[in-house]
């Protein structure tokens, strides 16, 4: 490697405090914007939300690292994401409302059964998203779902009215077993000793 190639990779165009507060500032506005845009983002990526953090990744590229190109400010600016995300998620850990209040909280999407359009409307959801989203989690049809819930995180939890087949078919065959037993017993007492 000659002196020049090495001086390009390690050498920083701007100071290194400047470097970790880049990242920094980027992170929270990044935070900000998905706590502002909703849980929709994270509840399901379409093709339109890919092309979004695409670019959303490519837009924040010269914020974080600036003019510099080097290896040096690169690893610098990744590492000061990394460090920070920690910190972060330690302070979340340790602090449940301040999660709660920028995480946000769950949304009841469907209830006893029933849609709730306004909680749809909220989230920028559509029927057809909510079904989508019920064929990933197994569910043929809306008719099945007792519960809705959208998590502050994207999680989608759904209830289902009765149990699923699967569960049904189990505790039918644990009762014919039990119905077995019993008829077995009764034999078994009837038999000549």
């Amino acid at each position: 490697m000659s002196a020049a190639m090495m001086h390009d990779l390690f050498s920083l165009s701007m100071p290194v405090a400047e470097k970790i507060l880049r990242p920094v500032v980027v992170y929270f506005f990044l935070i900000l914007c998905l706590r502002i845009f909703g849980k929709r983002e994270l509840a399901q990526l379409g093709p339109f939300d890919i092309v979004v953090l695409l670019s959303i990744s490519n837009a924040v590229q010269n914020a974080i690292i600036g003019e510099d190109n080097s290896l040096s400010g690169g690893l610098i600016g990744a590492l000061s994401l990394f460090i920070l995300n920690w910190l972060v998620i330690r302070l979340l850990f340790r602090h449940r409302r301040l999660d709660e209040m920028l995480a946000g909280k769950p949304t009841t999407l469907v209830e006893g059964g029933r849609i709730k359009a306004s909680a749809l409307a909220r989230e920028l959801l559509t029927h057809a998203d909510l079904q989508t989203m019920a064929h990933r989690q197994g569910f043929k049809s809306m008719r099945e779902i007792k519960t809705c819930v959208l998590e502050p995180g994207g999680t989608v939890f759904i209830e289902a009215k009765e149990p699923p087949p699967e569960d049904r078919r189990h505790a039918e065959l644990l009762g014919r077993i039990d119905q077995l037993s019993l008829q077995l017993e009764d034999l078994k007492g009837r038999l000549p000793a």
